[in-house]
């Protein structure tokens, strides 16, 4: 992408290859590095059975990285303007091969989550790096919405394609051989970059002065902290254990050391400002909802397949053909609906919420013990479809905020809870409640179960305990999602009587001349301001 904004698009950093041919290079090295990470969620259960990692280890330390991730927003502009894009993905592929070699090896809790933490960061930073080259390439206007269709398209496609190797690898060898395929190919991939692109800047350098650099490092703390009871909290008991209860207090004392922070110096990581507008907290609050629905996704499905059904892995993981079928489905669908054709938000946030009632209500009207995998297939095409459409909607809400400081900071907190929070706080509630209903069912179901019945009975007990723990998880997974039913129904009564005709035509980022002026005038004043109180203090 040119510096100069009325050229024709091309990409002078890459050398030695066709024009045409160029966006396609750069959309491979993307998926390469959506594909790897610190440590992958999709081999919890391979990684737990081979190391003294407990699942919710694994699980820390795989949210973490999303952590990471989500920080890096505020400092994209910043990070893009002060380091050459060769020089950007020397050092983040760099960091991302030791990191695989370090997570493929230790089993150190501690060492583990801060690795996926740096490494969340660093691949982001090379991700932003690689699509920011191409946004021109697809959208020459600049749409928001268009580009963040492409984003959760190449996002959520990666995700299922990197579970399809993560199957076949811990099925046929190790989940080890995930780490090094991914590690040759970010080798083959620095190679590349070496040779191909050219050590020349596109934005004209800008110090890294003036970032809340304490603020970074206290959000994260803030959300490791949330994170943490919200992964450990059915692991302890909740608040029950000391450990849940110095999580909580630790992390309400740094939410609020970040509030009191951001009321009195001059630039705060996220300004209170920010936080105070009413589409962040209105974006927050319609994810944690649709990630509520979607919690049986996590919970239910794989414990109906695998403990219910019988299937092993290359089976649960051949639904992610579906999925990612549902996941192209959504894009083309939302680009060509919300993209181009600028239906409203409200019109797409019914469809999306429609969607994931279609999924409830076919899990509650049809879950049963001997329920075909075919049968499956349409209700995982159908969240996948509503997962990409609401994210996609609600991220491009945040594009409504001025550019590029509140900007950032809005999608820092919003991948906050879309990546990291919102997901953990419906699988905490959900996972919790069918703890409780299955307690109470197996109570309800096994009474009869007693001495005169089982003397009686030509079943061994240990097969007979089993059919009642099965049908205790059938009945309270059938609950559940009731009312997960009922809950999607009143927010599409809500979503249908808060009529707004806003529809996505003010989405369009400034190009990177008037965001470079704008960092360029507020570093100057930065620095005016440190000049004159050091004169005061002299």
């Amino acid at each position: 992408m040119s510096w100069e904004q009325n050229k024709p698009f091309s990409i002078p950093q890459i050398r030695f290859v066709p024009e045409k041919m160029k966006p396609w290079i750069v959309i491979l090295f993307m998926m390469v590095l959506q594909c790897t990470g610190g440590i992958y969620m999709a081999a919890v259960n391979e990684i737990v059975g081979s190391t003294q990692l407990l699942k919710e280890d694994v699980m820390m330390a795989g949210f973490s990285s999303l952590i990471g991730m989500a920080l890096y927003f505020v400092l994209m502009f910043r990070l893009k303007s002060a380091v050459r894009p060769k020089t950007t993905l020397s050092i983040t592929l760099c960091v991302l091969i030791l990191a695989n070699l370090i997570c493929m090896h230790t089993e150190s809790v501690l060492v583990l989550v801060t690795v996926c933490c740096i490494t969340g960061f660093f691949r982001l930073w090379a991700i932003f790096e690689l699509n920011s080259t191409i946004q021109l390439w697809l959208t020459p206007k600049r749409d928001m919405s268009v580009f963040f269709t492409y984003i959760f398209l190449t996002v959520n496609a990666a995700m299922q394609i990197a579970g399809l190797g993560l199957a076949f690898f811990s099925t046929w060898a190790s989940w080890h051989y995930m780490h090094w395929v991914m590690i040759a190919l970010l080798m083959v991939m620095w190679l590349a970059v070496l040779i191909i692109y050219r050590d020349i800047p596109i934005m004209p350098r800008l110090p890294l002065l003036g970032i809340d650099w304490i603020g970074m490092l206290m959000w994260g703390t803030t959300a490791m902290s949330a994170l943490f009871v919200l992964i450990y909290g059915e692991h302890y008991d909740w608040w029950q254990s000391e450990h849940i209860c110095f999580a909580t207090v630790f992390g309400a004392a740094t939410l609020g050391l970040n509030l009191l922070r951001a009321s009195f110096i001059r630039h705060p990581y996220i300004s209170l400002k920010t936080l105070m507008m009413p589409i962040v907290s209105m974006s927050i609050i319609a994810v944690i909802l649709a990630n509520l629905l979607l919690a049986p996704s996590h919970i239910f499905e794989l414990a109906l397949m695998g403990g219910v059904l019988g299937y092993d892995g290359l089976n649960v993981a051949s639904l992610n053909y579906v999925a990612l079928a549902g996941i192209i489905v959504g894009a083309i669908f939302t680009w060509r609906c919300f993209a181009i054709q600028k239906w409203t938000y409200q019109r797409m946030l019914v469809i999306g919420f429609s969607l994931l009632a279609i999924y409830l209500a076919y899990f509650f009207f049809c879950i049963d013990y001997n329920i075909p995998k075919e049968a499956l297939m349409l209700p995982v095409f159908v969240r996948s479809v509503a997962q990409v459409l609401i994210s996609t909607v609600l991220l491009t809400s945040i594009t409504r905020l001025p550019f590029p400081l509140h900007f950032t900071q809005g999608v820092c907190m919003h991948n906050l809870f879309s990546s990291v929070l919102a997901a953990n706080i419906g699988t905490a509630i959900v996972g919790r409640w069918l703890n409780v209903a299955m307690k109470r069912n197996t109570m309800l179901l096994g009474e009869r179960m007693d001495s005169i019945e089982l003397s009686t009975s030509h079943t061994p007990f240990g097969e007979l305990y089993g059919m009642v723990q099965i049908q205790s998880l059938l009945e309270s997974m059938k609950e559940i999602y009731g009312w997960l039913l009922f809950v999607a129904i009143v927010c599409l009564i809500g979503l249908m009587l808060r009529y707004s005709g806003i529809r996505p035509t003010r989405v369009i980022e400034p190009t990177y001349q008037a965001i470079h002026k704008f960092i360029r005038s507020d570093i100057r004043l930065r620095l005016r301001l440190r000049r004159r109180n050091r004169a005061l203090q002299s």
